[in-house]
């Protein structure tokens, strides 16, 4: 199974990528592509722009990589109770390749944060969202207090590590 895996934040040292990653790499098996959204910078999103230069090359590398995939692995960062400027900047632009963003996937969304939220406000929004874009969500995590959680690069939290391999089964 290829699976395509992320972290919704333009963070060098992204703890939502981390946490993609690790998850996405816990389908025995799996192929597993762990995208950088730095790899995708674009100018911002604007009809001017597609207008006068065209959609640029990022958002159709974008939807290209979504569409290898067998499924999909996101964990969103929360950027004032929404997405990342980045990732909302990719997603735009790749709408404007295929509306259908998400291409019928099987996704699992997560989110999570420093802090004790989790980042929920932006999984519920993204959960909420991805169907209308095809994704189709067969499960989705929020997961509070990143740091305490995960350390050198493993989950420590038998409760969250259970939680992330019963969302992954479903892939």
């Amino acid at each position: 199974m290829k699976i395509l895996a992320f972290g919704a934040s333009s963070s060098r040292q992204s703890i939502n990528k981390a946490l993609a990653g690790y998850t996405a790499n816990l389908v025995d098996g799996a192929d597993v592509t762990l995208l950088d959204l730095n790899d995708f910078e674009m100018p911002l999103f604007s009809e001017d722009i597609e207008k006068a230069s065209g959609v640029p090359a990022q958002a159709h590398a974008f939807v290209d990589a979504i569409a290898q995939a067998d499924a999909i692995v996101a964990s969103f960062a929360e950027h004032n109770g929404s997405y990342s400027a980045a990732y909302k900047n990719i997603f735009d632009w790749a709408s404007r390749v295929e509306k259908a963003v998400y291409q019928n996937k099987p996704v699992v969304v997560l989110s999570t944060s420093p802090g004790p939220g989790g980042a929920s406000s932006v999984l519920a929004q993204t959960v909420n969202s991805m169907p209308y874009f095809k994704g189709n969500v067969v499960g989705s995590l929020s997961v509070p207090n990143f740091y305490d959680v995960m350390k050198d690069g493993n989950i420590v939290d038998e409760s969250v590590k259970q939680s992330l391999a019963a969302l992954v089964a479903k892939l």
